[in-house]
């Protein structure tokens, strides 16, 4: 497993240098990120300090998973518990798709400064389809799964889970698709959320109250998107209720 660890190690940290500096780019270039999402605020545009947010905490995030990377033993990672051994070729398996998202994410943001909406909904559409891939693809977590296994865990999860809210807002801007949105649209959003949630772990579910909370604060305040903003509120607090219900099912059990 040697050779696999290193090619892991060498596809994360890559990957995370090129998103992370262009990241960087994006928030100091004229007009940056922020001045796009402004200048294009549609039906599911989110407040942008929460991306900012996000971004901030999950930067920190993968870097704890990285080096969990580089804590694994080359020459002696295959031995020790079967939980270990498996948490490490879980972490491995997830690489190339973490490298995958890093870089279409890195990708999205130059389409999107440069207002490419269509080509930037390409890019966030293949990570999101990624990261679900391999969220579907991870065994479950125990209370007592390696620190590995629950970092990976989180790491694939908040990406996948961020990736919905690039997926519908860079759709909406792609569509110029005003608030509120279509009653198709609306009642897709009411359900599909909530549904989800139910059939997801805590973890992935909090990623999916966020992003409800994230397009609740940016909507309120737009012409004509009360009630809209409103009923988004509404089912964040309901896909809460759920995903706290999980929770607690899962601490008893």
């Amino acid at each position: 497993m040697g050779n696999e660890v290193s090619t892991a190690r060498y596809m994360a940290v890559g990957s995370f240098l090129v998103n992370f500096g262009t990241q960087t780019y994006g928030m100091l270039i004229k007009p940056n990120m922020k001045d796009i999402a402004d200048a294009n605020h549609f039906a599911f545009s989110p407040n942008p300090w929460f991306i900012a947010a996000f971004f901030s905490g999950q930067t920190a995030l993968q870097l704890y998973w990285i080096r969990e990377l580089f804590l694994l033993d080359d020459s002696n990672n295959t031995e020790g518990t079967t939980a270990a051994t498996e948490a490490a070729h879980v972490a491995i398996a997830y690489a190339p798709i973490y490298a995958v998202g890093n870089l279409c994410i890195a990708g999205w943001l130059l389409f999107w400064l440069r207002q490419s909406f269509s080509l930037s909904q390409i890019l966030v559409t293949v990570n999101t389809t990624a990261q679900l891939f391999a969220v579907a693809r991870l065994p479950p977590l125990k209370r007592d799964s390696p620190r590995l296994l629950w970092v990976t865990h989180l790491v694939a999860k908040t990406f996948a889970g961020i990736g919905i809210l690039d997926f519908v807002d860079n759709g909406g801007v792609a569509m110029h698709h005003r608030a509120p949105p279509s009653t198709l649209a609306q009642a897709l959003t009411y359900s599909l959320f909530p549904i989800v949630a139910a059939a997801s772990g805590p973890i992935f579910g909090s990623t999916l109250v966020y992003d409800l909370l994230a397009m609740y604060v940016g909507q309120r305040g737009v012409a004509g998107a009360e009630a809209w903003s409103a009923r988004l509120g509404w089912t964040a607090l309901a896909v809460g209720g759920i995903v706290g219900w999980k929770g607690l099912l899962s601490v008893r059990g």
